[in-house]
């Protein structure tokens, strides 16, 4: 990309605020989202999910965020305000929350676009040119300048961004069609019988929940579709749908710039894809690169020691091989295989860990064989405890998936952290 090229996108992303909207439970992730908001939820050993979109605006030169926020966001809340809080105000830089408060009308947000529009006159203040739009439950690495930029020069009202997904996972999102130019002239919200891509009846084209609007009409179409009252006032089900009819609505394809193929983009909306895009981060290598330092992931971070492993004899060896280990871990006299360990996660002698996503401050003690799951956070499992061996006495005690992944929490377990 040639400097002025780059010059020009720093411009456009100076003139753009980003709403990631993060007030949805996620209750496909099932007891994972009992006490938190998926966007939360934690993620990659170290990090939470909403992370991704969020440092994504930040290496875009996007440094004007609000999050809306509306189901159990207290840990949202209280892990943005210790990890986002480096944003300079002096310089017209913010990451602010935007909570459910009945700003309109009596209502909770009701769909995706009423979430926006009950805070149209707070992003009024700060007067953008663009506005963008993001899920806040999403795996990715994406340069939102180059979206943007083709918003501008499509002359497009509203821009989504899309990526091919496998016909049988597209009922859970947007399914569109384009045509030569890049115009959307289809689109449906989670169709029952998603429309294959032409050329390849395997997939179909997905709305990876990433909107550019030109503020002006997005201000305008959330006010008209409010007094709607046969609206659901969705993007999805209702903004996108009219913006084919009635204005210029383009679609903007993620691509990886070295290979021009489909780049990384997860959702880990179920505990299946939570489980296997965590695992993948152990391959020697992943398709999600967290050690990429030009595009690096911004958190909250523990002051915590590093990971340490006791313990050398046959019989009682701490180790771990094919694994992310976050720091405050300690591996003593313990195997541990193919996992992600989160922070502070103690693994105590003779015991095995195999093909799984520990959570923070989770204890595993003596004698324990741990294959195939996700402990939630908290979680202390007894001396002696088997997981994963055998799915039908897993499925007494805990909850397993239909991909065969065992989730734990501490109330499956008797332990009430949550209450008094």
């Amino acid at each position: 990309m040639s400097p002025q090229m780059e010059r020009n996108i720093s411009k456009l992303t100076s003139n753009t605020v980003a709403l990631v909207l993060a007030g949805g439970r996620g209750s496909r992730l099932k007891d994972l989202t009992n006490w938190r908001a998926k966007p939360a939820v934690p993620f990659g050993g170290k990090f939470r999910i909403i992370d991704f979109p969020m440092s994504n605006c930040i290496n875009s030169g996007i440094r004007r965020i609000s999050v809306i926020t509306q189901y159990k966001s207290h840990s949202l809340q209280r892990h943005l305000q210790r990890g986002w809080a480096f944003m300079s105000g002096q310089f017209g830089e913010f990451v602010e929350v935007l909570p459910a408060q009945q700003r309109v009308h009596e209502g909770w947000y009701s769909g995706t676009a009423d979430a926006v529009y009950q805070n149209l006159d707070i992003i009024r203040h700060y007067n953008p040119e663009y506005v963008v739009i993001l899920a806040g439950d999403h795996i990715y690495k994406m340069d939102y300048g180059k979206m943007i930029a083709a918003h501008v020069a499509n002359g497009a009202d509203i821009t989504v961004g899309c990526i091919p997904v496998p016909l049988e996972e597209a009922k859970a999102f947007g399914v569109m069609a384009i045509n030569d130019e890049s115009r959307i002239v289809e689109f449906a919200e989670k169709p029952d019988s998603p429309k294959p891509m032409p050329g390849d009846e395997s997939q179909a084209l997905a709305s990876m929940g990433i909107y550019v609007f030109s503020a002006q009409y997005l201000r305008e179409r959330l006010i008209e579709d409010a007094s709607d009252e046969n609206s659901t006032h969705d993007f999805g089900g209702d903004l996108i749908p009219h913006a084919i009819q009635h204005a210029n609505a383009f679609a903007f394809p993620f691509v990886d710039g070295a290979s021009n193929t489909s780049a990384y983009w997860k959702d880990v909306g179920t505990i299946d894809a939570y489980w296997e895009a965590n695992i993948n981060l152990a391959e020697i290598a992943p398709e999600l690169n967290l050690y990429d330092q030009d595009w690096p992931i911004w958190t909250y971070q523990d002051q915590l020691p590093p990971a340490k492993f006791a313990f050398d004899s046959d019989e009682r060896r701490g180790m771990a091989v094919d694994s992310m280990i976050s720091g405050g871990c300690l591996i003593t006299g313990s195997t541990v295989r193919h996992s992600v360990l989160f922070s502070n996660v103690r693994v105590h002698s003779y015991s095995v860990v195999e093909d799984a996503v520990i959570l923070p401050d989770v204890t595993i003690n003596q004698n324990c064989r741990i294959k195939h799951c996700v402990i939630d956070k908290g979680a202390i499992l007894p001396e002696g405890t088997i997981i994963g061996e055998n799915a039908e006495d897993d499925a007494k005690r805990f909850h397993v998936s239909e991909g065969g992944i065992v989730l734990v929490t501490p109330e499956m377990l008797g332990q009430n952290l949550h209450n008094f």
